[in-house]
């Protein structure tokens, strides 16, 4: 099991690297276009890069956003269940959240297809948009798989991942 988390770990801490070169990216094409506007002459193509990295970005972190438990949580009646029903809360949501992320993965899949056959591209640069649907649906994978081996940690060993330090980034 701990070859596997150390996996998980390493391919979580990948695609929230990913994702924070999509964030650089991002940020440093707005400035470029912001102070090119400035004098007259916007960055060519700025909408396209900003639209295709944010997939970069916002799926690239899933994965670490779940490791680290940023997910938003409601605990309401978390203390008055008892240890045993909160477990099982959590397994619960763990499940749902990867069953949740293998059919996005599998619907972006399911749609690239079609923007290969098609061969749709970004409208100013020209940017193949299955190569970002692509991404999208390896970034899900990434994430239901860590959802999985939290819910599988939880269930065998009543390990909480969440709670505990890993070598992953803990910012973007």
């Amino acid at each position: 099991m701990i070859a596997i988390r150390n996996l998980a770990d390493r391919l979580i801490g990948l695609s929230a690297t990913i994702g924070a070169i999509g964030l650089f990216i991002e940020v440093s094409v707005i400035l470029v276009d912001v102070i090119g506007r400035a004098f007259g002459r916007p960055l060519y193509g700025s909408q396209d890069l900003v639209t295709m990295t944010m997939v970069l970005v916002v799926f690239g972190g899933m994965a670490l956003c779940d490791r680290t438990g940023g997910h938003i949580a409601v605990d309401i009646f978390e203390r008055r269940f008892p240890d045993a029903l909160n477990r099982l809360i959590d397994i619960g949501s763990a499940l749902l959240g990867a069953v949740i992320f293998v059919f996005i993965a599998y619907a972006i899949w399911d749609s690239s297809k079609i923007s290969v056959m098609l061969n749709l591209n970004t409208n100013l640069l020209n940017l193949p948009k299955a190569w970002f649907q692509w991404a999208l649906a390896g970034f899900s994978l990434v994430t239901a798989m860590g959802l999985l081996l939290r819910a599988a940690e939880l269930a065998m060993t009543g390990r909480d991942i969440r709670g505990e330090r890993s070598d992953l980034p803990n910012e973007l």
